[in-house]
């Protein structure tokens, strides 16, 4: 069954390692990267935005997260990611979702803790978990764009104060990583992220990780990030491969022959992945296939 992202956090953080949140559009991506963490042992993630459920559905996405989970021994959860409406939240939490991520950083200090506050409440209610960030990181995430001039690091104090006024499980945080592709090579803020992990108790969540370096990330998971989100690095090979089947077979009709290549295309960016956040061989890698 589908699991909350509590005890794999938990265990990422006292074991130095990460767990990779993979964002997830259709019934492939979701195989590629559950057949691929589970064929390495590692617990995993599938992220989901509010644009991929109102193109999937949230009972589609709902019901191939728990197909993965029951199929395969690794842990594996369903994470609503950049979540801003809590009627979308709820809906998802009575499909059975036990981990959210509320994003209302783009409101004043004062209100997006009220906000995630009552979100905290409704979820833990379910027994899911809860991440929410302060500060906001520039980009593109599906529908949010967030312009540079409009982006700002995370505040280590107010981090502390935040974590402590909501009651959160895990938090993302702005040290100088973006959404979608890098128009100039990203420069992190690291001293920042480690006076952060040095005030915060809970996991540390590092958003936009497509484009940084395995150094770079590694260094960060070294500073408290337990969590790497990753979506461009997986959307680009998929896009690229699928591209070049058609330019190779412009007679192709049948998606189970044209999405072959393009899976395994993604397939090897997630075991890269995987292996970036030094997850991989933390569960016994044991296919439960009825």
């Amino acid at each position: 069954m589908l699991v909350n992202t509590k005890e794999m956090l938990k265990d990422a953080q006292k074991n130095g390692y990460a767990v990779p949140a993979f964002n997830v559009h259709n019934l492939e991506t979701v195989q590629v990267i559950t057949e691929t963490a589970n064929a390495l042992g590692s617990p995993v993630i599938l992220a989901a935005t509010p644009g991929t459920f109102h193109y999937a559905g949230r009972d589609f996405i709902q019901s191939l997260a728990e197909t993965a989970a029951t199929r395969y021994a690794v842990p594996i959860a369903l994470h609503l990611d950049h979540h801003e409406r809590l009627k979308d939240i709820q809906e998802s939490l009575r499909l059975g979702t036990k981990s959210v991520m509320i994003d209302a950083s783009h409101h004043p200090f004062a209100q997006n803790v009220d906000i995630v506050r009552e979100v905290v409440e409704c979820a833990h209610a379910y027994g899911a978990t809860v991440e929410a960030e302060l500060g906001r990181l520039g980009g593109q995430e599906d529908d949010l764009v967030v312009d540079e001039a409009d982006s700002y690091y995370t505040d280590p104090a107010a981090a502390q104060e935040f974590v402590e006024r909501t009651g959160i499980d895990s938090l993302a945080v702005a040290i100088g990583t973006a959404h979608g592709l890098y128009q100039a090579e990203p420069r992190l803020d690291l001293d920042r992220l480690a006076e952060i992990h040095d005030r915060v108790d809970v996991p540390l969540v590092l958003h936009g990780a497509s484009g940084i370096s395995p150094a770079e990330v590694q260094k960060c998971i070294q500073l408290g990030c337990c969590k790497v989100n990753i979506a461009t690095d997986l959307k680009i090979p998929f896009a690229d491969a699928l591209k070049s089947y058609f330019r190779e077979h412009p007679e192709a009709s049948d998606p189970r022959k044209y999405m072959e290549p393009a899976k395994q295309a993604m397939a090897a960016i997630v075991a890269e992945k995987i292996r970036m956040c030094k997850s991989d061989g933390r569960i016994p890698v044991e296919a439960q296939i009825s």
